[in-house]
């Protein structure tokens, strides 16, 4: 579950080798951290389809924001929180603050064949979409102010604390020699149970439970599904930090995994509502990415179909059956796809991980090693007590500062118009203005109209521009 992005154990002769740069090594992980890149956009699209209409940009805000705000805290102190030099096996120290020390030459700690800066900004990445992930368990309903302060120091006190001890050199589950390889409980574990966490606390959607609340473009939802199935091998396959074999194995199992997955899922969901759906094959996809990532270098490509099969099952039952029966709303199902889907991915490593796909990884439970599997164990249940306690902490810091929660008039209109005054869909904004002068009696945005004018805003001025 633990061993970070490949880091050194996927490539022990190299970390001797000395600190000569690959140019094709650094050329790869440069692609690879365009990939992943690429996943938080795609995100919101994945999202943005399946929130009310009056809601997709405020998800698709929230997406890109992450991305601005983690960007520049990455720099400044994130990097050299999560990965500089070990302070009691916790956390790094400020030490590379500002990148100061993080130049063009390798760093025989983390890779040997690329720069510094480059491993770095791969490593970027992934910091800014786990905080992306959290924001579908309370989409809809939390002030964009109070995401802003959330998600900046869940990032700082949460993501890069566990990072380090999963990935940095000298944290403690990496010296307890947990494994994972791109990233199952550093980023997939600890946004859904962050995502869990903030649903609760924030509590139910007005609608949840009384109306229908169906995805609003389910096309938006399939193509962002697809970016993140893009986006994902280079999560993967660059997580072996090098263009090499194991680099080839972590692709030939993320996709694997992902088609099994969807199997997985739409089984389940065939037998529990008599229809296989296109939300479900997407969300198929997503759950079994999920799942592979920690496993996706220790694992040979017919695990991967156990994993991701079982991952896809999981996961749909956990969204389907867990979450009715239990009565929270994870909106987008944030805690259902990457807390079940990590959480599996995670313990499943300790079972299939064998050495004759990575000589610096471990032998699993099936190859005899049952210490692998408790290892594994103890890393899953220390990054859910650490997130659940830490993301709770946050959120009442939070709630002291600025109110979490849109009141109820704005959730109505929709954060969209309530929290960044514009909307996605002339249409729908045209016939609000059109109910607003008296030409019309009803129209989809006439809440949200009325809401604006309530809120001493002609309406339709300046938000539903005609051409």
């Amino acid at each position: 579950m633990f061993l970070a992005a490949g880091t050194v154990l996927a490539r022990p002769a190299l970390a001797a080798a000395g600190d000569a740069v690959d140019t094709g090594d650094t050329a790869f992980i440069l692609v690879a951290s365009a990939l992943v890149m690429l996943m938080t956009p795609g995100l919101a699209f994945f999202y943005g389809g399946m929130v009310r209409q009056k809601n997709v940009l405020g998800i698709i805000m929230q997406c890109l924001a992450t991305l601005a705000l983690i960007s520049v805290q990455w720099v400044l102190w994130g990097y050299s929180l999560a990965f500089g030099p070990d302070h009691l096996h916790l956390l790094g120290g400020l030490d590379w603050a500002g990148f100061r020390g993080v130049g063009l030459e390798p760093n025989p700690l983390y890779a040997a064949t690329i720069p510094h800066q480059v491993f770095a900004m791969f490593q970027l990445m992934f910091a800014i979409i786990t905080p992306a992930l959290i924001t579908g368990a309370f989409a809809e309903r939390m002030r964009f102010p109070a995401f802003l302060l959330f998600t900046l120091m869940w990032a700082t006190l949460v993501y890069d604390p566990l990072a380090h001890w999963v990935w940095g050199a000298g944290g403690w589950l990496r010296e307890l020699g947990a494994l994972d390889f791109a990233g199952g409980t550093v980023v997939h574990i600890s946004a859904g149970v962050a995502g869990l966490v903030c649903a609760l606390v924030l509590g139910r959607r007005r609608d949840y439970g009384r109306i229908p609340l169906p995805p609003h473009n389910l096309p938006m939802t399939v193509l962002g599904a697809a970016l993140l199935w893009f986006g994902w091998f280079g999560f993967n396959a660059g997580s072996a930090l090098g263009a090499n074999g194991l680099a080839g194995n972590a692709f030939v199992t993320t996709n694997t995994a992902a088609g099994a997955a969807i199997l997985g899922w739409l089984a389940v969901e065939w037998l529990l509502h008599g229809k296989p759906t296109a939300l479900g094959a997407a969300s198929g996809a997503v759950a079994g990415l999920v799942a592979i990532t920690p496993a996706a270098g220790f694992v040979t490509p017919p695990a991967a179909l156990v994993i991701g099969g079982i991952g896809g099952a999981l996961c749909c039952l956990s969204v389907a059956v867990a979450k009715v029966k239990l009565g929270y709303d994870d909106s987008l199902d944030a805690f259902g796809c990457h807390g079940v889907g990590g959480t599996w991915g995670a313990i499943a490593t300790g079972i299939f991980a064998t050495k004759a796909v990575n000589p610096a990884g471990a032998d699993g439970l099936l190859y005899g090693n049952a210490h692998l599997l408790g290892v594994q164990v103890v890393g899953v249940a220390a990054a859910w007590i650490f997130t659940a306690a830490v993301t709770y902490g946050i959120l009442k810091v939070v709630s002291l500062l600025t109110p979490l929660r849109v009141t109820a008039e704005e959730e109505e209109a929709g954060l969209d118009l309530s929290q960044h005054g514009e909307s996605a869909y002339p249409d729908t904004g045209l016939a609000a203005l059109e109910v607003a002068e008296g030409k019309r009696v009803t129209a989809p945005g006439e809440l949200a109209v009325n809401w604006m004018v309530s809120q001493g805003n002609p309406a339709g001025t300046g938000l539903f521009r005609q051409e």
